[in-house]
């Protein structure tokens, strides 16, 4: 199976594109923080994100959604394990023992493509409960997931703002090709 990540920064558009392809017939698999933030959320916390078990909670949800089956040939993920990488740098959190491992499993297993489909930032973000962050700090978290993926042997490929339709092509185009 070919496993394909869709990552950028908060507000991009990824989730959009995600239910798009979901809505085509294409095998998805949704972001796990935003459901790690509503579940604590709803738990009483606030801000989950100032938790110390934040990233491995992530790391947890990315690893079952990434391990569950799939009989499709194409599979496409809002995030992945990478992104949460570029997390903790932009939270200036340590590397868990947790995320260093899956880490390391998902290159062991070569377990998505290389070709990462990095979905460009539209201008502007829309705050939620999940997403509390300004235009500028998440151009910077755009930045560190760049890097991120480059650092650990991904190629980004632009997917550049637009209408959803054109944005849709370009990544179908992308994983394609």
């Amino acid at each position: 199976m070919k496993r394909f990540i869709l990552t950028g920064a908060p507000g991009a558009g990824k989730t959009t594109l995600i239910r798009a392809l979901a809505q085509r017939g294409y095998a998805v698999v949704e972001e796990a923080a935003t459901d790690v933030i509503a579940e604590r959320q709803a738990a009483g916390v606030a801000e989950p994100w100032t938790e110390p078990s934040f990233i491995d909670r992530i790391v947890a949800a990315q690893r079952t959604r990434r391990r569950a089956p799939c009989e499709a040939a194409v599979q496409f993920h809002d995030r992945s394990a990478v992104c949460t990488y570029a997390l903790a740098l932009h939270l200036r959190r340590p590397v868990t023992a947790a995320l260093a491992a899956e880490l390391e499993a998902i290159a062991r297993e070569n377990a998505f493509e290389r070709r990462v489909l990095f979905v460009r930032n539209i201008g502007f973000v829309e705050p939620t409960a999940a997403r509390r962050i300004s235009f500028e700090e998440s151009l910077a978290f755009e930045a560190t997931h760049e890097r991120a993926y480059r650092e650990l042997g991904f190629d980004p490929v632009d997917i550049g703002a637009g209408p959803l339709e054109q944005r849709l092509a370009a990544l179908l185009a992308a994983a394609e090709g």
